[in-house]
């Protein structure tokens, strides 16, 4: 037996003040985590519109800005001047994300401070993790970007975003750092849409590609187990990347 017309869902949607009330999903500031390139100053890019490198004093300066607008958090990634083989400005203490932290830090006291854990903006040859033979040394650098976790929670990091796809990187991170919380890209696609973000941060890989650490784009269940075994290391959240290409994946993690 139908309930209609005792039953009307239009009635909750008469006027914004009802709809608002009854509103499943909400997004607002609170929500939301700006991402900042701290590196050499450079103009805004064409290819990602309103995204430019910020020194570390106009990072300052930035962060208050949108602190007064009430933003609560920044993600932030580093480009340094220099870079070698083993990308070892990642983990320096005067490194240019070592620096941003306790400038900002120093500041903005109650923004929350995420930071990226990669060696691509900092090694030479633009790969995400160390070369042997040609190949991407797996283990061998776990230890670099667990090294690089470090440094960033002791220069004012409230959290880390470790963005390399090697396995079993969050479990070495969190064999280091068992309070900090750790953002996992659980599951990072091998993607086009990621030039412009190379551009800026100058990653470009030199040689090849990094399809053989980043995910094939043709999988779900894989992302399934990425996501399981990042939980399982320890990670406190998981993202998928990119977002809105692979809205199927968010919703079977979720």
């Amino acid at each position: 037996m139908s309930a209609f017309p005792a039953t009307r869902l239009r009635r909750l949607r008469r006027t914004d003040a009802l709809r608002g009330l009854v509103r499943e999903t909400r997004l607002d500031l609170d929500d939301f985590v700006m991402p900042l390139f701290v590196g050499p100053a450079t103009a805004p890019n064409d290819d990602l519109p309103g995204m430019s490198r910020f020194s570390v004093e106009d990072l300052v300066a930035e962060a208050g800005e949108l602190a007064g607008l009430g933003v609560k958090a920044l993600l932030l990634f580093g480009v340094p001047e220099e870079k070698d083989d083993e990308g070892s400005g990642a983990w320096d203490e005067e490194g240019i994300v070592q620096r941003a932290l306790r400038a900002v830090r120093a500041e903005q006291p109650e923004l929350v401070l995420v930071t990226d854990v990669c060696l691509c903006e900092y090694t030479a040859h633009g790969h995400c993790g160390v070369i042997r033979d040609g190949e991407v040394a797996n283990d061998e650098t776990l230890e670099l970007l667990a090294r690089t976790a470090v440094s960033h929670v002791e220069a004012g990091a409230d959290a880390v975003a470790p963005s390399d796809m090697m396995d079993g990187r969050v479990g070495a991170i969190r064999e280091l750092l068992p309070e900090t919380p750790i953002v996992a890209y659980a599951a990072k696609y091998a993607s086009a849409f990621y030039g412009p973000f190379r551009d800026v941060a100058e990653s470009t890989p030199s040689f090849g590609d990094r399809r053989g650490y980043q995910m094939d784009p043709a999988n779900v269940r894989e992302a399934l187990r990425e996501c399981e075994l990042d939980l399982a290391e320890g990670a406190d959240a998981l993202m998928i990347k990119p977002a809105l290409p692979y809205l199927d994946v968010l919703r079977a993690v979720r």
